[in-house]
């Protein structure tokens, strides 16, 4: 073990790190956990708080009153320019300079969710038709009700009715028939998805090929934090899309603050790769986090801390992503 290494075990050992990240079942929890488990053998210790609202924590950990935390790369744009939803907070330009990001990952893609007897079968069927879209708080519902209005051109509110919940209310409203359609964004072969085709069948809307080189379709897909992904239909039971499905994907790191210790982060960072088979195996879309796609979407400068880790592992990193550059 290193001085460094060392060092850190006797000092963070005492020490709880603050750490947010959304609910149980979203890929970005999964990541986080597992972030949070490997830190924990080099004696970081950070307490999850799960269930949270990306959003909220992000300005947490900008303000330092949390250590580590999921991070949406679109919502650094926001905080940035003080827009949507943090326009009302004080100095948050200033604040989203504290923003480090540790680790970048493919998290997964925006599944609009319908079961058989809906009525829908198509895009177009979601006329006067009620969709979750996501959260109250958060950017998912926003992006949700972007994807529809580019694919059909239906707004919310007038052609059909948009509501939002908690994700556990949206699975449960879908289930029992309330809603028509669900929009959730989850990884590739999620669980929660998945469970809609134990007890029936489904189906997992398409993007059309027509509407994906759209203009305003390529600047969604162009967005911090968003891509165009495609998957087999199959990898979901009951799922009725045959064929490929192209959906709009998205990606996320594990954020930290400029306050935390250089040492603190090092070590986590390390423990996490160090560790790296069995991050793969705790989930199987984690299989894709590798040092080539480490600073997938990151758009934030990297921590002192994770720089001086991938620096020994001889990971390149772009200059972009050096503080200061």
């Amino acid at each position: 073990m290193t001085a460094a290494m060392t060092s850190v075990a006797g000092t963070a050992a005492a020490q709880i790190f603050k750490g947010e990240t959304a609910g149980v079942g979203d890929p970005v929890h999964t990541m986080f956990v597992a972030f949070a488990n490997q830190a924990a053998t080099a004696d970081v210790n950070i307490q999850v708080n799960a269930g949270q609202t990306l959003t909220r924590s992000m300005l947490k950990g900008a303000k330092g009153d949390i250590d580590f935390f999921s991070t949406v790369p679109s919502l650094v744009n926001l905080m940035a320019g003080q827009a949507r939803m943090y326009e009302k907070v004080d100095g948050a330009p200033e604040l989203a300079k504290n923003i480090r990001a540790i680790i970048g990952f493919k998290a997964g893609a925006y599944h609009p969710v319908t079961l058989a007897g809906s009525g829908i079968e198509t895009w177009g069927d979601i006329k006067g038709k009620t969709v979750f879209t996501g959260p109250p708080a958060g950017s998912a519902s926003a992006t949700s009700e972007a994807l529809i209005k580019i694919v059909t051109g239906y707004v919310a509110g007038e052609d059909y009715t948009a509501v939002r919940l908690s994700w556990g209310e949206g699975y449960a409203a879908l289930a029992d028939g309330k809603i028509d359609m669900m929009v959730r964004p989850a990884e590739i072969g999620s669980a929660n998805i998945e469970r809609f085709g134990l007890s029936g069948e489904f189906r997992v809307l398409s993007i059309p090929d027509d509407k994906v080189a759209s203009e305003e379709m390529q600047a969604l897909f162009g967005r911090p934090g968003r891509g165009m992904l495609q998957f087999d239909g199959d990898v979901y039971k009951g799922q009725l899309t045959e064929g490929e499905i192209t959906a709009l994907g998205f990606t996320q790191f594990v954020g930290t603050h400029a306050g935390v210790s250089d040492d603190v982060v090092y070590a986590a960072t390390k423990a996490f790769w160090d560790n790296l088979d069995q991050v793969h195996a705790t989930a199987f879309f984690l299989k894709d986090v590798t040092h080539e796609t480490a600073f997938t979407s990151v758009n934030v400068p990297l921590h002192p801390g994770a720089i001086r880790y991938y620096e020994e592992a001889g990971v390149a990193i772009p200059d972009a992503l050096r503080p200061g550059s």
